[in-house]
């Protein structure tokens, strides 16, 4: 069994963008059943999350999910989104970033992150 890369992905671009001075954002697919975000902010089974560490409390990037606490109008909440439903992980002021499990598709229906393609 091997094990995903994805998650090691998400950790190196988020430490990346935070030592940037950038927004790290995650596009995800709220289809995984496991998926645990304030149902309100859902758009076409999608949603885009903010985990900064100004915007997060006790953000956890483990190889399984991504756990923190942030505010959503206001009202806490605790997220927790499981790896395989991060759709892709982003720069907020750059669009830098990746996607993951060739899930492109997965955007024509939902939320445009402004992704660029690096070279």
């Amino acid at each position: 069994m091997t094990t995903a890369v994805a998650p090691y992905l998400i950790r190196a671009y988020h430490q990346w963008m935070e030592d940037s001075g950038l927004t790290p954002h995650i596009l995800v697919n709220c289809k995984d059943t496991d998926v645990s975000v304030p149902k309100q902010f859902i758009q076409d089974d999608k949603i885009v999350l903010n985990i900064g560490t100004s915007a997060t409390s006790g953000l956890d990037l483990s190889n399984e999910q991504i756990t923190f606490k942030a505010r959503f109008d206001g009202k806490p909440f605790s997220v927790v989104v499981p790896a395989q439903a991060v759709v892709s992980i982003y720069a907020t002021e750059s669009g830098e970033g990746m996607f993951f499990g060739g899930q492109e598709e997965a955007l024509k229906k939902g939320p445009k992150p402004g992704l660029k393609i690096l070279d």
